[in-house]
């Protein structure tokens, strides 16, 4: 807590002093302003996508009553395939986000604020560790800690119902549509269709649609063209001790271990919700699941930690290594200009969009796209554990602790309570009338019709229907009802586990919260205890009274 604090004040210093490029152009307290929105924003971004991934096998009616701007916002974001345009637009958002944040608070060229000595400037300045602790621990690892467990309070507000407007509107430009294409051949690759939750597209839709893949396919491929041009020319930020092709090499390697972090990200919410039966076969991905929820839930969330120190280090290294370098407009110069373009498309070459172009596609949202469709399969790669280890590994340091602190007084002061309070476990919700859903509604089910048959009258020659009595018949289709025995064992074993819950509340509103569950599942107990011994005397009478009919009987 102690590094996030002193990061905070460097970048406020850097800005006050107009070291950065925003505060150079504007004002220092613009500077500062849009810096702290786009820190909330980004709060909201990332808390909000671990609700929306972790919120869809929940039956929303639910906590229709209990939420209802998040009955709202689920109802939109997962009907037919939003929660997929959520993803892309989200991407695309945080690296806008991303960048404006640097505009605002990262050092210029030459920075020296508070008299530091000249190692820790190196340390927190030049390698932009400040601005990576700031944004990293405040804007994105204190929402995922909270909404990986508090999903259904994260998102009950019209600030994440605006923020959902936008992904959606952002994801309909088509600048990422490429990805649904390398999302469609994964499915063939598989030998299986392509899975939607929607109609066929009819014609028109079908032009839109693959017009802009092709126009996203068309950006994505100049931007490659101009970043491996600059690689092989040298023409990058990448450190010079490092030869060309392997900062070729390296590049490909990192967005690899990127698109893993990414998928397991939306694989590991995809599956929080799931009980144990429904979390895979295979053996790696039972691994990985036993390791992710074993004791008390805390390696999701600190998974979300070391996951993002390790991307926040490898979009670094990216970052280094698809920037380009090239000195615009100086005389006798022009020629280093990639492809000859002019020095104004040059230096837009130089900002570093097309390297994070590349990676959002490449490294990121095709990869969150195949793990959403195949979440199950992606959890049985081997390097999905090994992942796993090191992210709670790196965790385990510390280094972004403060993280769990800021979480901690984030929960109070907003008043969050973990999913169960309000929607039951996975395993209670399945013995209730309300189950969780498919991942997918409608993709793995087998759609038909089953026409009951009519009863006929026995008497009539010509088979005249009975008269229906609808209400008999659906009767007829009930389960039958749970014994005594059944409801009182089902009954003490929430009570069993509303009493952990209360016994490992944090806060008071927490606690409140358990006990009155916990007083809720004792008068069902009693109650039923109740009932049982009303059918038991009811039983008896019955009993005596057909035995006095049959006394009657066998008296002359």
């Amino acid at each position: 807590m102690i590094l996030v604090i002193f990061s905070v004040v460097i970048v406020t210093a850097l800005m006050f002093t107009e070291n950065t490029k925003l505060s150079q152009d504007t004002h220092p307290i613009a500077a500062l302003v849009i810096m702290w929105l786009g820190i909330l924003w980004m709060s909201m971004v990332e808390g909000g996508q671990c609700s929306m991934v972790g919120l869809p096998p929940i039956n929303r009616e639910l906590y229709r009553e209990s939420h209802p701007i998040t009955y709202q916002i689920t109802s939109l974001g997962h009907r037919g395939n939003n929660l997929d345009r959520y993803l892309m637009g989200r991407q695309f958002m945080v690296i806008f986000i991303n960048f404006t944040i640097n505009l605002c608070g990262a050092p210029v060229e030459g920075a020296d604020v508070l008299d530091l000595p000249e190692w820790v400037s190196n340390i927190f300045l030049g390698s932009g560790i400040a601005m990576v602790l700031t944004v990293v621990t405040i804007g994105q690892l204190t929402a995922q800690v909270n909404a990986s467990h508090c999903m259904l309070d994260y998102i009950n507000t019209h600030f994440m119902t605006f923020t959902l407007y936008v992904t959606l509107a952002i994801e309909k430009t088509g600048v990422m549509h490429s990805c649904y294409l390398i999302r469609d051949m994964f499915y063939h690759a598989a030998g299986k269709p392509v899975e939607t939750n929607e109609p066929p597209r009819d014609a028109v839709q079908n032009l839109f649609h693959w017009g802009r893949v092709v126009f996203s396919l068309g950006v994505l491929f100049f931007s490659l063209a101009v970043t491996l041009e600059a690689l092989f020319a040298g023409n990058t930020t990448m450190w010079e001790f490092i030869p060309n092709g392997v900062a070729v090499v390296l590049f490909l390697l990192l967005m690899s271990v990127v698109g893993m972090l990414e998928g397991m990200q939306i694989a590991f919410f995809a599956v929080a919700k799931l009980p144990k039966s429904e979390q895979g076969n295979h053996p790696m991905a039972r691994r990985t699941c036993k390791l992710l929820f074993q004791g008390e839930g805390r390696n999701l969330p600190g998974f979300m930690v070391g996951r993002q120190m390790t991307v926040t280090l490898c979009f670094f290294i990216i970052a280094r290594v698809t920037t380009l370098n090239i000195v615009v407009g100086e005389e006798g110069k022009e020629d280093d200009n990639i492809f000859g373009v002019s020095d104004g498309i040059q230096e837009f070459f130089n900002m570093g969009f097309l390297g994070a172009i590349i990676s959002t596609i490449l490294g990121s949202i095709s990869w969150q796209l195949v793990a959403s469709a195949f979440p199950i399969a992606f959890l049985s790669n081997p390097m999905v554990y090994v992942l796993l280890r090191i992210c709670l590994l790196l965790e385990a340091t510390g280094i972004c602790a403060g993280a769990w602190f800021l979480g901690i007084l984030h929960k109070q002061v907003a008043h969050f309570q973990k999913d169960e309070a309000y929607v039951g476990t996975a395993e209670e919700r399945a013995e209730g009338d309300l189950p969780d859903q498919s991942l997918h509604p409608g993709r793995d089910l087998t759609m038909g019709t089953n026409i009951l048959p009519l009863p006929h009258d026995p008497s009539s020659a010509s088979g005249n229907l009975y008269y229906l009595d609808w209400e008999e018949i659906t009767r007829n289709l009930l389960s039958a009802p749970e014994t005594f025995t059944v409801r009182r064992e089902r009954i003490l074993e929430n009570i069993r586990h509303m009493r952990r819950l209360v016994a490992e509340s944090v806060s008071v509103n927490e606690r409140a919260a358990y006990e009155a569950g916990l007083n809720f599942e004792i008068r069902s107990l009693q109650k039923l205890n109740a009932e049982e011994l009303q059918e038991e005397e009811e039983e008896e009478k019955k009993k005596k009274k057909r035995l006095e009919g049959e006394k009657a009987c066998l008296t002359p």
